[in-house]
């Protein structure tokens, strides 16, 4: 199978199936003398593993990384970073059933068209497992976006859950990390709450949008055509696994809004341009303006539920299929840290491309 890595000059190689011993990722192109440990990855992941609440799944992993190469004294040396996380809690047999049948909704069926073989035991590569190795390459490009941009913070949370949606005239980043949906919105998580319940107890799930919101990212990010730093962050985002939709600033919104209504109108400020609205996103002609940078992505209802489905074998016959298993009834609820992750790789990757293009050498305002 082709095509396991992403990105430009800070290039991410990810490795490894959801019921294997491991998974993991190599990351190459990291500039060397960044401090890094263990322990400047790992609170990453433990925001992304599973079962920490009734909401996600059950599966108990500990998701603890290693560093294997790359790293000396606590300091990368720019040569290829490996990062590897143990697979402990596997219950392969949960899918005996379903190694002739074709879960509906899942990457079975055109995994099995494409290569002709696949492994049935909880997805394969097309697991959300795989995205542990992500977050964990997130980790790195955090610890380098420190090192080079120290003022950047990269913040991610939940704003719909199913037809729950939060108002935004109670957004509060406090609340964030207060609750297991990452809701910005108090009341929003109690009522999240019951719904997800409700869903859950039904032996259904339920989709979410998610938005990542980049602080601080230095304009000349980015090319104007090939190399648009929207372009790579929607490519980013719609590669983790489930996601169905991806938008920068008002996205799909815009085509509601007159020119007028639109533009983001400059004004000059002591420190340079001062934009009055937001509506791009941070992002102008594929290269960034100084805004926040605000990228938002949809994540599909979990396909793997209880309830029956129907479907058919390899062989061709017609079947119902429950799929069985330790599975997320919102499965957008740890995407958030994958968010954070990917727009953490895409920035690094586009702040190397430019020093090395432009030397960060910017147009005069002023």
């Amino acid at each position: 199978m082709s095509l396991n890595t992403f990105g430009h000059l800070f290039r991410v190689t990810t490795w490894g199936e959801s019921h294997g011993p491991a998974i993991g990722c190599t990351v190459d192109g990291c500039p060397p003398g960044v401090a890094l440990t263990e322990a400047d990855i790992q609170p990453w992941l433990d925001r992304r593993k599973p079962g920490q609440n009734k909401y996600t799944t059950q599966r108990k992993e500990p998701d603890e990384v290693r560093i294997l190469s790359g790293v000396y004294e606590g300091r990368t040396t720019g040569t290829p970073i490996q990062l590897m996380i143990e697979n402990t809690d596997q219950r392969s047999k949960d899918y005996g059933d379903i190694a002739q049948s074709f879960r509906p909704g899942h990457a079975d069926i055109s995994y099995h068209q494409k290569y002709g073989i696949r492994d049935p035991r909880g997805g394969g590569r097309s697991s959300a497992r795989e995205t542990a190795s992500r977050v964990a390459a997130g980790g790195v490009a955090r610890a380098a976006l420190k090192a080079l941009v120290p003022g950047l913070t990269i913040t991610g949370y939940m704003v719909q859950m199913g037809v729950m949606g939060i108002d935004r005239s109670r957004f509060d980043a406090a609340q964030i990390d207060q609750n297991p949906f990452w809701v910005p919105d108090a009341q929003a998580a109690v009522e999240w709450a019951a719904y997800l319940d409700d869903l859950r107890l039904s032996h259904n799930s339920v989709g979410a949008i998610i938005e990542v919101v980049a602080d601080g990212v230095p304009p000349g990010l980015g090319a104007p055509i090939y190399g648009k730093l929207d372009s790579d962050l929607a490519s980013a985002m719609m590669s983790i696994n489930a996601v169905k939709g991806v938008e920068i600033g008002e996205g799909m919104a815009s085509a509601a809004l007159t020119g007028v209504e639109n533009a983001d109108e400059i004004r000059m400020g002591p420190n340079g341009p001062e934009y009055l609205s937001n509506h791009a996103g941070g992002i102008l002609g594929g290269i960034s303006t100084g805004q926040q940078v605000v990228c938002r992505f949809a994540v599909k209802p979990t396909s793997s539920i209880l309830t029956p489905r129907r479907t058919i074998t390899r062989g061709g016959d017609e079947t119902d299929l429950i799929t069985k298993g330790r599975h997320d009834p919102c499965v957008g609820i740890r995407a958030v840290p994958v968010g954070e992750a990917m727009m953490a790789c895409v920035i690094l990757d586009h702040l190397l491309l430019d020093r090395g293009q432009t030397g960060g050498i910017r147009g005069q305002i002023g």
